[in-house]
């Protein structure tokens, strides 16, 4: 399916992105960026995973999949506004981060509810 192509794409350029982010965090003028890398990093492996366990039935697709990509673009949401402040000192909109993070917590709990309700084998 499309989709699950797209998330493992996403997973995996989330991947290549948090390791650039820890390169400028370690060697850059701005440590504070390593929160936008953490935050990137963590999430990789967890979009493939989600995929794969789409894949396994143990998700329900109708809700795991928009979880899916909402959990991506708040990730994408929270570590952009982060890394912006980290770098110029400014926000890419007012409670940007917050909305990111909060978004990504919803979008856990929703990918924990398809697996409650998806069918068994």
């Amino acid at each position: 399916m499309i989709a699950d192509r797209l998330l493992t794409v996403l997973g995996c350029l989330f991947g290549a992105v948090g390791i650039g982010l820890m390169a400028l965090a370690a060697h850059g003028r701005w440590p504070d960026i390593n929160y936008a890398a953490i935050m990137v990093l963590a999430h990789a492996p967890a979009l493939i995973a989600i995929v794969a366990a789409l894949r396994a039935g143990l998700l329900h697709a109708l809700l795991a999949r928009p979880a899916a990509f909402l959990l991506a673009a708040a990730v994408a949401l929270f570590s952009a506004d982060v890394a912006l402040n980290a770098m110029t000192g400014q926000r890419l909109f007012p409670m940007a981060a917050p909305i990111g993070g909060t978004s990504s917590m919803a979008a856990w709990l929703l990918v924990g509810v398809s697996a409650l309700v998806a069918k068994t084998r």
